[in-house]
């Protein structure tokens, strides 16, 4: 199996994947998912949705270079055509990996989701964990 389709395959066990057409509408209108994913075999009226349901939420998407059988094979939930990334990372490192693959077609997208990665990475703050103790 693919590098790429084995992150999509953590993010599927992480609960992190929304699969088929109808749970990634509903991820994408939560402001759930971070990227949209396409098959490269998806049907016209399928990719058209996906795409404008991403672009009206600022969502990437993308028509990647799998066909519905390998998301399927890859979720056991028959033939998506479409995905929805619900982890910016995992996101980030699955979009990295097509861009080493397929640098002219990938590397714009990749760019600005390791860009959103890096901004949520830094503006986590750092908590003390353990007890706290008052003065006596």
């Amino acid at each position: 199996m693919d590098r790429n389709l084995q992150i999509l395959g953590l993010a599927n066990k992480a609960g992190l994947l929304a699969v088929g057409g109808d749970a990634v509408g509903a991820a994408v209108r939560e402001g759930k998912a971070k990227l949209v994913i396409s098959a490269s075999d998806v049907s016209d009226g399928s990719g058209r949705r996906a795409r404008t349901s991403a672009e009206t939420a600022f969502v990437v998407h993308i028509k990647a270079p799998y066909t519905k059988y390998d998301f399927g094979t890859m979720t056991r939930q028959g033939s998506p055509g479409t995905l929805a990334v619900m982890d910016t990372g995992l996101a980030a490192r699955f979009l990295k990996g097509l861009a080493e693959t397929y640098p002219e077609r990938y590397s714009k997208e990749a760019e600005l989701l390791a860009e959103k990665d890096h901004k949520l990475k830094a503006g986590k703050k750092q908590t003390q964990s353990g007890k706290r103790r008052t003065a006596q």
